[in-house]
C-alpha cells in the first residue's frame, strides 16, 4: 500500500479564474510528456483514455511540471495527471498504460484552483496533494479505503466472511461518499461497487433493489450537477439495474400461482357454503319451532341442553308420562324418531 498525504492550501489567487496544477516527479523523467485529462465519464476513470486528455507538457530538468490556464469548468470535476515514458512514436501506448514508470493520480478541481503534487518523503510522486480546494484529495482517500477493503477480504477468504465484509464495506464506502459532500466521489465508489468484473457486483444487485442510498445519490447529483452528462448516465444505469435486480429475483412457477388461486377460491367457496348452510338451517329451525306449542318448545330447549325425561318433568312441574307424550307428539310433527334428530334440527 502506498501512503499518500493531502494538505489544503489556503491562499489568495491573484489570477482571476485561472487554474494552476504543478508538481514534482523524479528528475529521471526530464523531457518526458505528462498529461492532464478531464474525466467526465466515471466508467472511464480506471485508466488513461486519449479522448480525455486536454493538455500535455514536458517534465523539466529538475523533474517539475506545470499546467495552467483558464479553460476548465468552474464546477468541480475529476481530473487525472498521468506520467509515462512513452515516446511520440509509440502509437499511443500511454493510452493502454503500458509504458515504463507510468504514474497517475485522480483529483477534484475547478478552474480557480491551485493544486500542488510535491514528491512525498518516500520519494513517491503524484501521491501527495496540497490544494486550495478541500475536495481535491477525496479521491486519494477513496483509494486508501479501497486498499483497506481488499486486505479485509484477503485476511479471511471464507464465504461467510466474504458476505459479512461485503455488507460492512458497502455501508462504510457509501457513508464515506455521503459525508464527503461531493457526488463525484460517490460516482467513483458506485463505479467500483457496480462493476460487473468485481466480486461486489452480485451484492450490488441485491443492494440496489432495497437500499434508498442510490435514489438519494441521484437527488444529490441533480442538485449539484443538474446539467452534467454523468448525472444522466447514472440515473439511466440505476433505472436499468433496478429492473435487472427485480428480473433476477427468484420467480414462482406459473403452476404455483394457479394452485394458490384454486386453493383461495376453494376456501372462499367452502366458507360461503358453510355460512349459507348455517343461515338456511337457522331459518328452517325457526320455522319448525313456530309449528310447536309453547310447552313443546320448552321440551326442545331442555333436550338441546341434554336433559333427561325425568329432569325435564321436574323443570316443567309435570309428570314423566306427560313429558313422554309431548316428545312423541314432537316426533310426529317433525317427522323424526329420536332425540338425536331433534338436536340436529335445532342446534345453533
Amino acid at each position: 500500500m502506498r501512503f499518500c498525504f493531502f494538505v489544503f492550501l489556503f491562499q489568495i489567487s491573484f489570477l482571476s479564474a485561472q487554474y494552476r496544477f504543478s508538481g514534482e516527479v523524479s528528475p529521471e523523467n526530464a523531457g518526458n510528456a505528462i498529461y492532464l485529462s478531464l474525466v467526465e465519464d466515471y466508467r472511464k476513470s480506471s485508466r488513461v483514455y486519449l479522448d480525455q486528455i486536454v493538455k500535455k507538457v514536458e517534465v523539466d530538468s529538475l523533474g517539475r511540471f506545470l499546467f495552467e490556464g483558464d479553460n476548465l469548468t468552474t464546477e468541480n470535476r475529476m481530473y487525472r495527471i498521468h506520467l509515462d515514458g512513452c515516446s511520440e512514436e509509440s502509437s499511443g501506448a500511454h493510452f493502454l498504460g503500458q509504458c515504463n514508470n507510468s504514474k497517475s493520480v485522480l483529483f477534484i478541481a475547478n478552474n480557480t484552483d491551485t493544486v500542488q503534487f510535491p514528491t512525498s518523503f518516500e520519494e513517491q510522486s503524484l501521491c501527495t496533494i496540497n490544494s486550495t480546494n478541500p475536495k481535491s484529495s477525496l479521491l486519494l482517500e477513496w483509494e486508501i479505503l479501497k486498499e483497506r477493503m481488499a486486505y479485509d477480504f484477503v485476511d479471511y477468504p471464507s464465504e461467510t466472511s466474504k458476505n459479512l465484509n461485503m455488507k460492512k464495506w458497502f455501508s462504510e464506502l457509501q457513508n464515506f461518499g455521503e459525508k464527503a459532500n461531493e457526488p463525484l466521489v460517490e460516482l467513483l465508489i458506485f463505479d467500483f461497487l457496480s462493476d460487473k468484473r468485481n466480486e461486489t457486483y452480485s451484492h450490488y444487485l441485491q443492494d440496489v433493489s432495497v437500499n434508498p442510498y442510490y435514489g438519494e445519490l441521484s437527488n444529490r447529483l441533480e442538485q449539484t450537477y443538474p446539467d452534467a452528462n454523468f448525472t444522466q448516465e447514472y440515473e439511466a444505469e440505476i433505472s436499468t439495474d433496478k429492473d435487472l435486480a427485480t428480473f433476477n429475483q427468484p420467480k414462482i412457477a406459473k403452476w404455483v400461482w394457479v394452485a394458490l388461486l384454486i386453493l383461495v377460491l376453494s376456501l372462499l367457496g367452502n366458507l360461503y357454503f358453510f355460512v349459507n348452510r348455517r343461515a338456511k338451517l337457522k331459518t328452517h329451525s325457526d320455522d319448525l319451532l313456530q309449528k310447536l306449542t309453547p310447552q313443546e318448545q320448552k321440551i326442545v330447549h331442555y333436550i338441546l341442553l341434554d336433559k333427561s325425561n325425568k329432569e325435564i318433568a321436574s323443570a316443567l312441574f309435570v309428570s314423566l308420562s306427560t313429558v313422554k307424550t309431548h316428545i312423541n307428539n314432537l316426533y310426529k310433527k317433525l317427522d323424526i324418531s329420536s332425540r338425536e334428530e331433534i338436536v340436529l334440527l335445532f342446534q345453533k
